[in-house]
């Protein structure tokens, strides 16, 4: 006698003439289809969203000794040909007048400028400041009222929203005080993004906290400048991209179909004893 692999199977089949379909039953099968479909797009969704993770811990990313800057600041009622950077640090660095990779472009015919620039700084306390300082001559009137566009450290995250990265953007001191200087304190924190591929950018938040007020040089002229003093937090933050496996899905997928079904499937049946046991009740056969 020849084996028959069909005894291994564990779904038999009922011939369809002894099946009996009712309403509740429609109902139930509609509804539990209904249900499904709404838990599959929502974990269809979940799976294909990326989720960011953080973390904190105590190192100091990077082997470079320097952190980029990005600046961009528009001053509408100071020239272009007064205004510069000066970049400062505890490790014994003073620039005046600070311009590789700087671009000044004037605003308001000549009357305001906008001023561009990347430079590095040191990873040590210190402060950067657009003001008249290496001037060759000083105004008669300097105005820092300014807006700003951009201050930034270290490369550029895809995800801005993550954290604060530039916090100062849209800053807008140009109806300030015109002869206030602007004081921009600065906490810099290290951090880390690594995406679904495994790249990993190194970046800087910050938080800061302002100030305005009247600063006096030696001979008691009033030079105002925008001060923008930081420093560096040993903490570093990691934001790392992570999705949900396929087999988590698959999974969790399985659960919605076999659970919906097998409720749907008591669902039905109690429903159907339940009215079975009313017909029977109304003819008096309950017994």
């Amino acid at each position: 006698m020849a084996f028959d692999v069909r005894r291994f199977d564990i779904y038999r089949k009922i011939p369809k003439d002894l099946t009996q379909p009712t309403l509740t039953g429609a109902v139930v099968s509609v509804c539990c289809c209904f249900f499904i479909l709404v838990l599959f797009l929502s974990e269809f969704l979940s799976f294909i969203s990326t989720e960011v993770v953080s973390e904190l811990y105590v190192d100091n990313p990077g082997t470079n000794d320097k952190i980029l800057v990005r600046l961009n600041i528009s001053l509408p009622r100071l020239s272009c040909d007064v205004l510069g950077l000066d970049i400062q640090d505890e490790m014994g660095r003073h620039e005046v007048g600070f311009v590789e990779n700087t671009e000044k472009v004037p605003l308001n015919d000549g009357k305001g400028c906008r001023f561009e620039g990347s430079f590095y700084i040191n990873k040590v306390p210190g402060n950067f400041h657009v003001s008249t300082h290496a001037a060759s001559k000083q105004p008669d009137s300097i105005d820092m009222g300014h807006f700003i566009h951009e201050v930034s450290f270290g490369q550029k995250v895809k995800d801005q929203s993550r954290g604060s990265f530039n916090p100062l953007k849209d800053v807008n001191k140009e109806d300030s005080q015109d002869i206030g200087s602007h004081d921009y304190v600065m906490k810099i924190v290290p951090t880390i993004y690594e995406d679904l591929s495994g790249q990993k950018t190194e970046s800087y938040q910050y938080t800061y906290a302002y100030k305005t007020y009247v600063a006096f040089s030696h001979s008691g002229r009033i030079i105002p400048a925008i001060w923008f003093r930081y420093d560096l937090n040993p903490i570093t933050v990691k934001y790392t991209e992570k999705r949900q496996p396929l087999y988590s899905f698959i999974t969790t997928v399985c659960a919605i179909v076999g659970g919906t079904f097998t409720v749907a499937g008591i669902i039905d049946s109690v429903i159907f004893t339940a009215s079975e046991i009313f017909k029977k009740a109304e003819l008096g056969k309950l017994s």
